[in-house]
């Protein structure tokens, strides 16, 4: 769950390029993250051996660190294990402890409800924790733990040369948040997750979502009603 004491370094630091690749039948969005010669994939879904083929292909010369889940949903972990028979077994699978198990039991949940089929994630290979930091090239990703459309729903927040991104997995999007109606959802918690985030996030912070296009924290604390409702309730 989320520290009420937590709070972000906004001190600016290196400088990142992010590709978007939406994939697979449910349309999700994987983020080719690169600084200098080292990238990090985040929500690798669906096809792995395919994202491998293209991050090679469209970003030559650049390591990949790890691949690192927003939460354990099949549609954003499917991919690792394809990612990893290309890539190698030493790219670690990066995810909150909080989702560790989601991850190994939603590939059968999606396979049984909708019917569509995908890889089993390995195991993890680094848990991750509210405050907990992914660094490659020269940025930092910082931690945020976002509960609530799973247990272990994380947002991931760079301070850069370029300016504050976050990568919001399924907590938000664009005018709305994420499914509270699945396995390990919470609709209450979901809002304090909201909250939480809203009121450490600087408001030109870039939001890219696992599904659907981008926005900014200004723009959501202008129209979003769950953002809204979420801060003047005080979750």
């Amino acid at each position: 769950m989320e520290n009420s004491e937590f709070s972000l370094d906004l001190t600016a630091r290196g400088s990142l390029s992010v590709e978007c690749v939406v994939n697979g039948p449910i349309q999700t969005n994987t983020y080719f993250v690169a600084s200098g010669d080292e990238a990090v994939i985040i929500d690798p879904a669906w096809d792995g051996e395919e994202l491998a083929r293209h991050f090679t292909a469209y970003h030559p010369g650049v390591r990949v660190t790890a691949l690192v889940c927003t939460h354990g949903h099949a549609d954003h972990t499917g991919g690792v294990a394809g990612l990893r028979r290309v890539l190698g077994d030493e790219v670690p699978f990066v995810i909150a402890e909080a989702d560790a198990d989601t991850a190994r039991r939603h590939v059968g949940w999606l396979r049984a409800n909708w019917g569509i089929d995908t890889p089993a994630p390995p195991e993890p290979d680094r848990l991750l924790h509210e405050g907990d930091t992914v660094e490659f090239g020269d940025v930092c990703l910082q931690v945020i733990a976002t509960p609530g459309h799973t247990p272990g729903g994380i947002v991931l927040f760079a301070a850069t040369e370029g300016g504050d991104i976050a990568f919001c997995g399924d907590t938000l999007f664009p005018g709305s948040h994420g499914r509270t109606d699945l396995e390990g959802g919470d609709e209450r918690t979901i809002m304090h997750s909201l909250a939480h985030m809203f009121r450490i996030l600087p408001d030109d912070t870039r939001c890219l979502p696992g599904h659907n296009g981008s926005t900014t924290v200004a723009v959501e604390l202008e129209n979003n009603e769950f953002v809204r409702r979420a801060l003047s309730l005080g979750y």
